[in-house]
């Protein structure tokens, strides 16, 4: 299945150029108009080639090609478990389960999102390469957005960090955080002599995370947590700078297999406005079954 947008030429818009027509009013970025402009099916006027400087007639329709032409990204398709919670013809949002990577890398070369995504795109018939819009760390369930084409994933990360793009987790710390209300508002840079673990200091990158308490059980207190930032761990490190690291956490707590296999961080809600239609959307995965045990509470209940 090949992804295009259609545009019906009024008689307002006659007699401008294709390429404003395409950046103006079908909204792609110069990088991607000059991506398809080469491809003999990339841009075309009432199913005709043409080129960018053409300038159709009323009653004419624009269509550009959004679906990759070929996959670049070097990812092997190989099969796995997906759980897709949301799909049309520019973007996925999937219910990622613990202990998957995003992406392949050193020890993970055909288990990830971006292996089984592209295994289901060829079964599917999807013409289209791995474009992530955001990560999650290997640890970390819950809901991720993956664009189909590169206009979607350039219009989708355009919406980090504003409201358009709003993500909300839900975690498990140590011990109750007083207030039970805060922002934690602390830099966070590379740890020296670690190469994966972050810290805060003065000198790092800005980081903001608001948390409110939901509940607690026993020591553990579950969390409502938004970002108003995307660092690395940002979540991790900002809680164990609290002095309340999440249940599990190897790097900046305490890894405790009995209780949970990896940090309790959930990608609870997201929210965002369609790369193309502009629809606001907004989806939730229930707590995982491994949080909710620590809570002594059915699955979902949260």
């Amino acid at each position: 299945m090949t992804r295009r947008l259609e545009l019906p030429v009024t008689a307002e818009l006659a007699g401008t150029r294709v390429d404003t027509l395409l950046k103006k009013h079908l909204g792609l970025s110069g990088t991607v108009v000059r991506r398809v402009k080469w491809l003999p099916d990339g841009i075309w006027v009432d199913g005709e080639r043409v080129n960018t400087r053409f300038c159709p007639r009323e009653g004419q329709v624009l269509s550009v090609r959004l679906s990759d032409p070929e996959r670049r990204s070097g990812i092997v398709p190989a099969p796995g478990p997906l759980n897709i919670v949301y799909e049309d013809q520019d973007l996925l949002v999937l219910n990622k389960a613990p202990g998957v990577p995003v992406h392949p890398g050193p020890g993970h070369f055909s288990d990830t999102i971006g292996n089984f995504l592209l295994h289901y795109y060829d079964q599917t018939g999807v013409e289209d390469d791995f474009h992530p819009v955001h990560r999650l760390d290997r640890g970390t369930s819950g809901l991720l957005a993956v664009a189909k084409h590169p206009h979607a994933q350039e219009v989708l990360k355009n919406q980090l960090h504003t409201d358009q793009f709003r993500r909300e987790y839900l975690a498990v710390c140590v011990g109750i955080p007083e207030p039970r209300t805060g922002v934690v508002d602390a830099p966070l840079g590379p740890k020296p002599d670690s190469l994966v673990e972050q810290m805060v200091r003065p000198d790092g990158k800005p980081a903001r995370t608001g948390y409110r308490l939901v509940q607690t059980h026993g020591d553990f207190s579950l969390l409502h947590l938004v970002l108003d930032t995307g660092r690395t761990h940002q979540i991790r490190v900002h809680m164990a700078h609290l002095g309340h690291p999440l249940v599990g956490d190897f790097l900046y707590g305490t890894e405790d297999p009995r209780l949970i296999s990896r940090p309790a961080l959930h990608s609870w809600r997201l929210s965002l406005v369609h790369p193309v239609t502009r629809k606001a959307l907004s989806f939730t995965a229930p707590l995982p079954q491994d949080m909710a045990r620590l809570l002594a509470c059915p699955p979902g209940d949260i």
